[in-house]
């Protein structure tokens, strides 16, 4: 046996921490001193012949380890272990595994039978193999984080990519398994009594470290804490450590060290510290960490800590909410800290913690107590100043919903605050409370009595019933308070006890007969009273539950129109998210739902170009079919039919042009996608075309209107049902109902598709001849007699309907015309075929004499009637004109086409070809001139047209409003001559003065916002007259009607963004809208700059002539001045914009005639991201000269 090893633990430590390099190995085998310098002739051979015969004597004795050359042959091959192959380490872990093992076994024997003498010898044993064990698993960890950069060592594809290495000196190697079977021995070797060998409290501590030093070395490895089983494996050496070898404080120290360092540690030790307490009753190490931890406080620049830190905390609430309700007092201190995650940790431990008490078998007060302080906490952080927190705390309120304890007024509460914050300005936030909102209504508790529905019309009438109900078991009106009944009874009761005690004294005047009647009376009436104070209670009950969820129902009344809004926001998933709530609430029957439903509607034009657009408009269309266009499961195909033709028709009751021209797009992409059935469509039709007259008018309506849109998409549903459109909406039943008319004629004209794509062939073939059935009742309609202002809108769709379905509708409408001019004027001029003769002096008479009281309308009435038609008719002309010229370009187009083909393989091209091409360019040109020609020279100036006849009778009339006063004609008369004066340029330079006139001095705001959207459509026809009279158009966005002022802003709108009209400094115009007190003017002009800025930096080019304009308002206060520079700052993106910006208006500083000039520029220089000093000491220093001169 050779020489005995000098041991010190302390010294072999301190040497090892500081570098392991350094721990001499004198007595190490010789071959392997030999290697010192060359470590690369460490062979699998040599180390073989070193191992081999220690493995074998430690096997036969663990106490052979204590040979200085054993142990040092060891040393040596872990201090080389970067060189060793991974056979040799394995080989070497295992047998310090086993040595340990069996030496623990040893000692546990020699504890059992007392043997006093060998501790000495053991203790050096044990510290030995703790020693190389630790040294041993650190080396194999360093191994472990080497891998992968040769072989994935991630979980997914590593044993692939490891097998497909094949084996060579460091093959993969899984050492799991023998990390298990070390941390069990270590386990094995800290349940021995471990205070019989290791006398005083630092030797223990030194022998426990060897152990849990290797532990938290593993836990750093990610990989590692990935697994189960080595993870329990981990935590269990340091439980037993902790338990029952006063390991706590260090323990304390390494747990808030990993938290500081790794962030995957975090609920790895949430579990350890649960699994302590849990299974161990060793709850003390827990609570000292959170009392560490509440105190602590994280620099601003660290984020890792407080993100690891919450996570922690989370997490340990989750698995052990006793474990931290009881520091909570001191946790809550971290409410305040800078770091959000903090706050976000709290707050859901907060809701952790209330889900926990919740669920508590036995309630007691202090439990109570602590809910209602935890539901403060989360009630605050509504308003807490990061954007995440308030995230979070929604979420948690969320969560809380599901609980089945529903704590009712805190859920009035967070639906209040959630109301709140639907007007936050963070876009997540917005959306967080939408879902808190729905999922407050989907877990209400108010399902008990009456079903879930929350319809207001019906708890208000629940209410109502119960207030009667209560009114009536009330005394009369002279006691009408309960407590004055009460006290009432109470007299009666003391009097009955005054004369029962009289009794007593004088028995002799005791009626027995009478005392009987009385008690009988008196236990009925008793019974009587208990059962109505019952009955009282129970309905004071009632009606607490009724007001309380009127409560709610209100509240949800009051945010449905801010989630309106939020249908229009720019972030998608808030929009989405909006649609989900009004189907939510919607199945709750939430009266408020309806509005937000419509206002849906305008989601399907939402641009599709992105994933995100087509994703919303993809949800409104799944939202509209899951609330209207599929039926319950349990219907059956027909009653699903009629299902859904009844909602489609409903859709149409009381909606907008705007709201209809959305549900249209909406049809059409449902109908091409197919989700419209042949049966819904037939039902719609049989609607439409009943003849009793029980259905009503709105329905029948309805039932055209859907028909029409559907037609859009697919004009054979209009072509089939052709006749059913004649007998209904243009016979009887339309004459009477001049609105089903009118969208009868409008289903007609989608017999014929009207995007431009669809002009082929088909249409040629789809056109009718001037005598079918469709256009003579179509012609009968336009000349029905009627005072009703319906009238217009039937007209107006029918000449279109002529235009699309005739063959030749200049002829039709020429008969229409001169069949309405001798209904118009006949009576004054029988015998006339001039229909225009002395027309303005007959016009003028006011009325029609007594005798011809007969007519049906006035002459001012038919006359405006006569000359909506004839403006009517020549735009559509003009529309014709267009159409006939791009109809005759394509056959030329197609003609040439096949004559090219034909022609192509003929040699003899040559000059004739080019002749050929020359005559049929020139015929495109003529035609294009001819229809040119036709426009400004035949329709209102040809001696044959019947168009040039009433061109000066409208300049007439509209000339001489004191001669035509009736303000209908007036009216009628302006939108004819502004039609006419889009027909021919001459005729439009010879009026505009006179429609300007009009324009500015009308008091009429219709006429007004006609003339308006005139000089719109005059700036697209002739650019070049117009263009010098924008001012006049922008004088109106300050006119005092706000549907003009609209109509206006939509016009102008239109110009400038398509490039019609140019700016000339008036912008300053459009941004004082910006202000106006109409929401929907407000909202119109901010949605023109959003576009315009995205147009060659516009706002840009003109942000000084809008400074200018608007500081120079003095209607305009400084406050709404602030608020539209700063909106249009915004779109300054580039900081050399900005920066040329603000040198042109810090120039303007020196100028400032008042403070409130010099206030407004810095305002505006506040706002542009200049980053020039210059200009910022003129400000201070402007300032300063301001106040001087003042």
């Amino acid at each position: 046996m050779g020489d005995q090893v000098d041991f010190d633990i302390n010294d072999a430590l301190k040497h090892y921490l500081s570098d392991p390099a350094t721990i001499a190995t004198p007595e190490a085998d010789g071959a392997l001193q030999d290697c010192e310098s060359d470590p690369e002739s460490l062979t699998q051979g040599l180390i073989n012949g070193v191992l081999n015969p220690i493995v074998d004597s430690i096997a036969e004795n663990a106490a052979a380890l204590t040979q200085a050359s054993t142990f040092d042959s060891l040393q040596f091959l872990l201090k080389s272990a970067s060189m060793l192959p991974t056979i040799s380490l394995s080989k070497i872990f295992d047998l310090i595994i086993s040595g340990l093992s069996s030496e623990a076994q040893a000692v546990h024997i020699d504890l059992e039978t007392d043997e006093q003498d060998a501790s000495q010898h053991q203790k050096q044993l044990l510290e030995m193999y703790a020693f190389l064990l630790q040294w041993t698993i650190s080396v194999v960890e360093v191994k472990a984080a080497e891998k992968p950069s040769g072989a994935p060592a991630k979980g997914r594809g590593a044993g692939k990519g490891a097998k497909s290495k094949g084996v060579t000196k460091d093959s993969r190697w899984e050492s799991s398994a023998q990390l298990q079977t070390a941390l069990d021995t270590m386990c094995k070797v800290l349940k021995l009594k471990l205070g019989k060998i290791f006398v005083t409290t630092s030797e223990r501590d030194t022998f426990v470290g060897l152990f849990t030093r290797p532990v938290y070395l593993i836990l750093e490895s990610e990989q590692r804490i990935k697994s189960t089983a080595l993870r329990m494996h981990a935590f269990k050496v340091l439980c037993i450590a902790v338990k029952h070898h006063g390991h706590a404080f260090g323990a304390q120290t390494s747990i808030i060290q990993n938290l500081s360092y790794f962030e995957h540690l975090a609920e790895p030790m949430a579990e350890f510290l649960h699994i302590l307490s849990e299974q161990y009753d060793y709850p003390q190490l827990a609570d000292e960490v959170l009392r560490d931890l509440s105190n602590k406080e994280f620099n601003n620049n660290d984020t890792r800590g407080p993100k690891s830190v919450s996570a922690f905390i989370i997490k340990l609430s989750e698995l052990a909410p006793r474990l931290v309700i009881k520091q909570m007092t001191l946790l809550i201190k971290q409410l305040d800290s800078e770091a959000y995650t903090l706050r976000c940790a709290i707050i859901e431990v907060c809701g952790n913690l209330i889900a926990d008490l919740s669920k508590q078998e036995e309630r007691n007060e202090n439990s109570k107590t602590q809910i209602n302080g935890f539901f403060d906490i989360l009630e605050e952080r509504f308003l807490d100043t990061n954007p995440y927190c308030r995230c979070r705390n929604i979420q948690v309120y969320m969560k809380l919903c599901d609980l089945e304890q529903k704590f009712p007024k805190r859920r009035q509460a967070a639906a209040e605050l959630a109301a709140r914050s639907l007007e936050d300005k963070s876009s997540n936030v917005r959306r967080n409370a939408i879902k808190l909102l729905g999922k407050l209504v989907s877990t209400h508790p108010f399902s008990v009595m009456h079903g879930g529905q929350l319809s207001y019309k019906e708890w208000d009438g629940r209410l109502q019933a119960v207030e009667e109900q209560l009114n009536a078991l009330k005394p009369p009106a002279d006691s009408p308070g309960l407590e004055e009944k009460q006290r009432q009874a109470e007299a009666t009761v003391d009097s009955a006890l005054l004369d029962e005690a009289t009794t007593i004294d004088s028995p002799t005047k005791e009626p027995a007969l009478m005392t009987e009647q009385q008690q009988a009376a008196a236990s009925k009436k008793a019974a009587e009273d208990a059962a109505t104070s019952e009955l009282m209670t129970r309905l004071q009950l009632t009606r607490k539950y009724y007001t309380e969820a009127i409560r709610f129902i209100e509240v949800l009344h009051a945010g449905t129109p801010v989630v309106c809004q939020l249908l229009s926001s720019k972030n998608k998933s808030e929009v989405i998210e909006a649609m989900d709530f009004f189907v939510v609430i919607d199945a709750y029957k939430i009266e408020a739902a309806r509005t937000g439903i419509r206002r849906m509607l305008r989601l399907i034009w939402t641009k599709g170009n992105s994933d995100e657009g087509k994703g919303v408009q993809t949800h409104l269309i799944d939202c509209y079919r899951g609330l209207f266009f599929t039926a319950p499961d349990s219907f059956s195909e027909n009653d699903a039919a009629n299902y859904v033709a009844r909602n489609m028709i409903s859709l149409t009751f009381g909606a907008t042009p705007a709201e209809l021209t959305s549900l249209e797009q909406l049809l059409n992409t449902m109908v091409k996608a197919g989700h419209v059935s042949e049966l819904v469509i037939t039902k719609l039709w049989q609607v439409y075309g009943v003849q009793k007259q029980d259905i009503s008018k709105n329905q029948r309506r309805g039932a055209i209107i859907v028909l029409g849109m559907l037609a859009t998409a697919d004009p054979e549903i209009a072509v089939k049902e052709m006749g059913t459109m004649l007998r209904i909406g243009l016979g009887p039943l339309g004459r009477s109902d001049l609105a089903l008319a009118k969208y009868t004629c409008l289903a007609l004209r989608r017999m014929n598709p009207t995007k431009r794509q669809g002009k082929d062939a088909a249409i040629e073939a789809s056109k009718l001849p001037n005598d079918h059935a469709i256009l003579v009742k179509l012609a009968a309609m336009v000349e029905i007699v009627s005072d009703s202002k319906e009238w217009y809108g039937v007209a107006e769709q029918a000449i279109g309907a002529i235009y699309a379905l005739s063959n030749h509708p200049d002829t039709l409408c020429s008969e229409i015309l001169r069949r309405k001019t001798k209904y118009v004027f006949q009576p004054r001029s029988q015998s006339s075929t001039e229909p225009m003769e002395g027309v303005e002096g007959e016009s003028a008479l006011p009325s029609p004499p007594p005798e011809e009281s007969d007519r049906k309308q006035k002459a001012s009435l038919a006359l405006s009637q006569l000359l909506f038609i004839v403006g009517h008719i020549s735009i559509k002309q003009i529309v014709h004109l267009e159409l006939c010229e791009l109809d005759f370009k394509r056959r030329k187009a197609e003609k040439e086409k096949t004559k090219t083909a034909n022609d192509s393989p003929v040699k003899s091209g040559g000059v004739d070809q080019d002749e050929l091409d020359l005559i049929g360019g020139t015929t495109e040109d003529d035609f294009t001139e001819a229809m040119t020609h036709i426009r400004e020279r035949e329709l209102l100036y040809g001696e044959n047209s019947l168009l040039s006849n009433f061109g000066p009778m409208v300049t007439e009339i509209c000339s001489n409003n004191t001669a035509y006063q009736d303000e209908d004609l007036q009216a009628a008369a302006t939108l004819c001559m502004a039609k006419l004066m889009c027909v021919s340029s001459e005729y439009c330079e010879k009026n505009l003065p006179l429609l300007i006139t009009i324009l500015e001095r009308s008091q009429n705001a219709v006429t007004r916002s006609n003339v308006v959207i005139a000089l719109g459509d005059m700036a697209v026809c002739f650019n070049h007259l117009i263009d010098e009279n924008t001012d006049f158009l922008y004088r109106r966005l300050n006119d005092n009607d706000a549907s003009v002022k609209r109509t206006c802003l939509m016009t102008l709108t239109f110009l400038i963004l398509a490039g019609q009209v140019k700016v000339k400094g008036q912008l300053g115009e459009m941004a004082k809208c910006l202000e106006d007190s109409d929401k929907r003017i407000a909202d119109l002009s901010r949605m023109f700059f959003t576009e315009l800025a995205t147009k060659d930096n516009a706002v840009y080019n003109h942000f000084i002539d809008m400074f200018s304009l608007l500081s120079a308002e003095k209607d305009l206060e400084e406050d709404a001045l602030k608020r539209i520079i700063k909106f249009l700052s915004s779109f300054i993106e580039k900081d050399k914009h900005a920066k040329q910006l603000a040198d042109k208006l810090a120039a303007r500083l020196t100028r400032c005639e008042s403070e409130r000039q010099w206030n407004d520029v810095a305002y505006a220089l506040s706002l542009l991201q200049h980053k020039n000093e210059e200009i910022q000491k003129t400000v201070s220093a402007g300032f300063r000269l301001v106040e001087a001169t003042a």
